[in-house]
């Protein structure tokens, strides 16, 4: 997202957490409207681009909104949306994507008002990992002409009463309107709005055998130093890393481990 999407998304977040600063709002439904209109937008090409047409004037299509979904939003969805198709977009699809990111940021200021934040973090990650390991369950959740509600069942089974309730939500809504997200892609991006929202970054770590606590505590401080934030610990273990560790963030991969060592041993030795 470039140029004037990326300043009306940042425009957009302030918004909303301006709105849901206060306890009275439910952060809960706005992320349900917020996701019903997304739902629509994405299927509406037509009123995307007349909401997004830059030679439109903002209060113009904030009336069209008005017009089309006044009597089916809140007033705190209604303003955010509003207030949203009154900026620029670089592209019609941008402001679909950023509806989308505030409709998971509301779930995700839910879960923190309930002192679930951690969990939803954590379990997001357990997701992943879980995916990653069992193919046939991938399949399932990514097959084309399996229905939302048997994916929705099928992901309730799984979850329901063993995940935080946002957690849930989060996966179902990923999973059943992916709009174009590998599914990797779409957890990594939620967990990466889940640590957003405590003002840290998320550092995934692999290690031959589990961490300790204080090995945990002294890693996190490290990375803290080197990148000026919190650092937030995904840890997997993997035997075939011999010894030390593996830290990636982002794009960028710190590689300690015994096994990446004989591997680069192994290439001078051949060189």
């Amino acid at each position: 997202m470039n140029g004037a999407s990326r300043e009306a998304l940042g425009a957009a977040r302030d918004r909303l957490d301006a709105l849901t600063d206060s306890t009275s709002v439910d952060a809960a439904k706005l992320a349900d409207e917020l996701a019903a209109v997304t739902t629509l937008l994405d299927r509406e090409s037509t009123l995307r681009r007349a909401l997004t047409d830059p030679a439109q004037p903002g209060e113009a299509k904030a009336a069209l909104v008005q017009r089309l979904l006044g009597g089916q939003l809140g007033t705190e969805s209604l303003d955010l949306v509003t207030g949203m198709v009154r900026a620029r977009w670089s592209q019609s699809r941008d402001l679909v994507d950023s509806i989308e990111e505030l409709a998971d940021g509301a779930d995700l200021i839910a879960a923190e008002r309930a002192g679930g934040l951690d969990d939803v973090e954590d379990e997001l990650f357990r997701f992943g990992r879980i995916i990653n390991g069992n193919a046939e369950l991938r399949s399932a959740l990514t097959d084309r002409v399996a229905g939302k509600d048997a994916k929705s069942a099928l992901l309730h089974t799984l979850l329901g009463g063993r995940v935080h309730p946002v957690t849930e939500r989060l996966v179902i809504r990923l999973v059943t309107a992916p709009r174009g997200r590998s599914l990797d892609g779409g957890i990594e991006s939620l967990s990466r709005l889940a640590a957003a929202r405590r003002g840290r970054m998320v550092a995934e770590v692999v290690s031959a055998t589990p961490l300790t606590d204080q090995q945990k505590e002294r890693l996190g401080a490290a990375l803290a130093r080197m990148y000026g934030r919190r650092v937030h610990l995904n840890v997997d273990v993997d035997p075939a890393v011999l010894g030390g560790v593996r830290v990636r963030i982002g794009d960028e991969v710190i590689n300690g481990t015994i096994a990446e060592r004989l591997e680069e041993a192994a290439r001078r030795m051949a060189g």
